[in-house]
């Protein structure tokens, strides 16, 4: 028997939410087709990884919808050339605070100590779009502070040297060690998610379900993008395509591991992409064969 093919997964740093998905998305899709060896590779995160696949240096990369957005539309930069695997979950943006923090809104926090994430995160991105889009600006109206590792955040807000801890998604590490330890959650009111939605309409309304966290007794509405998977330019298209295909066949299996598993799906991935050019050809070719594409 041939010997598997090796696919490098790059994922971001320890304690956070990419690493975490990404191990266990790297074991189902070996498990799922023995021919694959996907093996993951601890980043600085979203904005490295892009760089990291231009290059050529990694197969395939986690990379936020920001970021991702920001490469395909040439914001600061050319456009990117890199291609949509898989989209793997949506990331709504919101606040961990204690439980005794008096904040309710994100009115509340400004001024205050605010742990943002790692500079090279997605979601940290996402805070600095949310933030502009309600008229405010990161770095003068919070006291930011930016972390080496997104595992440092919870410790953070528990001995009190952050007001809040800025991240996002469903089963994110770093929420759920907050949430383990009694706290809760800052989202965005009606009216504040209107106005970041017209100003960067490609973040879009959504609502974490309560219960999605220990403790978490309401809902949480906020604004957010899609997660994917991108692929190197010259990823042969037979790989991407067996990727696509280990990842739909092995959905029950990731979602056992992962919460936000049940939202890697196929119908998500034709959904969630900017446009179908953007999805690699041996994506699409699954996408067409399951009939999600046409």
């Amino acid at each position: 028997m041939a010997d598997p093919t090796r696919v490098s997964l790059a994922t971001a740093t320890p304690g956070g939410g990419f690493p975490f998905f990404g191990d266990n998305a790297a074991a189902v899709i070996n498990e799922t087709d023995p021919s694959l060896n996907v093996e993951t590779q601890n980043t600085k995160g979203s904005a490295e990884n892009i760089g990291l696949l231009e290059a050529g240096s990694m197969d395939i990369a986690l990379v936020a919808g920001e970021p991702a957005y920001e490469a395909f539309a040439g914001i600061g930069r050319a456009p990117t050339k890199l291609k949509i695997v898989q989209a793997i979950y949506s990331n709504p943006g919101m606040f961990a605070v204690r439980s005794d923090s008096p904040a309710k809104t994100l009115r509340d926090l400004v001024g205050k100590p605010i742990a943002w994430g790692t500079r090279a995160s997605g979601l940290t991105l996402l805070g600095r779009y949310v933030t502009d889009g309600l008229g405010l600006d990161r770095e003068k109206d919070f006291e930011p502070h930016y972390l080496e590792k997104a595992g440092d955040g919870p410790l953070m807000v528990a001995d009190g040297r952050v007001a809040a801890l800025w991240g996002g998604g469903i089963g994110w590490p770093g929420f759920t060690t907050v949430m383990q330890a009694g706290g809760r959650f800052v989202g965005l009111t009606a009216d504040e998610v209107a106005k970041v939605s017209a100003k960067h309409n490609f973040l879009k309304p959504i609502t974490v379900p309560a219960g999605a966290y220990p403790g978490q007794k309401e809902p949480v509405n906020s604004v957010g993008s899609w997660c994917y998977i991108l692929a190197r330019t010259d990823l042969p298209d037979d790989i991407a395509y067996r990727l696509a295909k280990a990842l739909h066949n092995g959905h029950a299996a990731l979602v056992k591991r992962v919460d936000q598993g049940r939202e890697t799906t196929p119908q998500n991935t034709a959904a969630a992409a900017p446009s179908r050019a953007q999805i690699h050809p041996g994506a699409q070719k699954y996408l067409r064969e399951i009939g999600v594409l046409n």
